[in-house]
């Protein structure tokens, strides 16, 4: 695809590169795959997704021989917040529910209809489906068979494009500074205070639709990330009947050892904005100041919107 004439070219760069790759060639030659039957209890799906190191799986309901939907933490969080009631009450339907009763309740509520993907589709259409769904994970689904082979994310695409892309000219804009262009969230942060308690921050997940929360002290600084996989770590150590306990102690009760805050600066360029999340394997940078004050966040979704969709919206 030619850009309009007048419009520059460089912008156009990485989204005829993605129109020119399908989406099985971003997918690796091996990877985990887990499935879950409908009729599974919802406790031991999320134990599942613990266990195999995974954050989503695809649904196959056995009565219609079909996949049905996904499910993510965003489910766990969303049952945790609806029913937690104190640490002396068990939450009986995390307990006993089984992924259907779930699906009905959650169903009446929201369109969970399952979007994916061929795999002889172009990854710009990809990146497409994920941004204008607002979802994070793709099944690729083989037309012929009808199986799952595998689900693409945002994280593995900038990672196809941040290998692959250096066989092509970089475009000038990416020597930008990151505040010289609109790339990130700026306005009304989601933030959480560290004296503030687990339940609070699955309110703000739910309420906000935001995926991970700088945690910041007394000062206003930011200390750490919590993220909605954090909250799966709560099934992991079988702590999810305790949401009162406060930020602080969940994040020193973390299971897996984490490397404090990943941070870019206004002044940074936006090719090593990319360079640090690609590398890092991030979904987030949190954008401080000189004194480590929270002011903006920049997601993968806010970089491949930039360099791919939005020269996109503009042909």
């Amino acid at each position: 695809m030619a850009p309009p004439a007048g419009a520059d070219p460089d912008t156009y760069i990485y989204m005829n590169f993605m129109k020119s790759h399908s989406c099985y060639d971003a997918m690796p030659r091996s990877s985990k795959l887990v499935i879950f039957d409908t009729t599974l209890q919802v406790k031991k799906a999320f134990f599942a997704l613990v266990a195999n190191g995974v954050r989503a799986a695809p649904l196959w309901d056995s009565k219609l021989q079909c996949f049905v939907g996904m499910l993510t933490i965003t489910d766990f969080i969303n049952i945790l917040h609806r029913y937690y009631k104190s640490p002396l009450v068990q939450i009986y339907e995390l307990e006993e529910h089984k992924i259907e009763t779930w699906r009905e309740i959650y169903l009446e509520y929201s369109v969970n209809r399952l979007i994916s993907i061929k795999p002889a589709s172009s990854l710009f259409d990809a990146i497409y489906s994920l941004l204008k769904n607002k979802i994070h994970r793709l099944p690729v689904i083989d037309p012929a068979s009808g199986n799952v082979l595998h689900i693409l994310t945002h994280k593995r695409i900038l990672k196809f494009l941040h290998i692959f892309g250096s066989m092509i000219p970089k475009p000038r804009f990416l020597q930008k500074q990151i505040n010289e262009v609109p790339i990130g969230t700026f306005r009304e942060i989601a933030t959480i205070q560290e004296s503030a308690s687990v339940y609070e921050a699955l309110a703000i997940f739910v309420e906000r639709r935001v995926s991970a929360l700088p945690v910041v002290n007394e000062q206003g600084k930011v200390v750490a990330l919590y993220s909605r996989f954090d909250v799966i770590n709560l099934a992991a150590q079988k702590n999810y009947n305790n949401l009162n306990m406060t930020m602080k102690e969940a994040l020193t009760s973390r299971s897996c050892w984490v490397e404090g805050v990943l941070k870019c600066y206004p002044h940074e360029t936006l090719e090593t904005i990319i360079d640090r999340i690609a590398k890092a394997e991030v979904h987030r940078l949190v954008l401080v100041d000189r004194e480590d004050v929270v002011r903006g966040i920049v997601s993968l979704s806010d970089i491949l919107q930039a360099l791919i969709l939005t020269p996109a919206d503009g042909s």
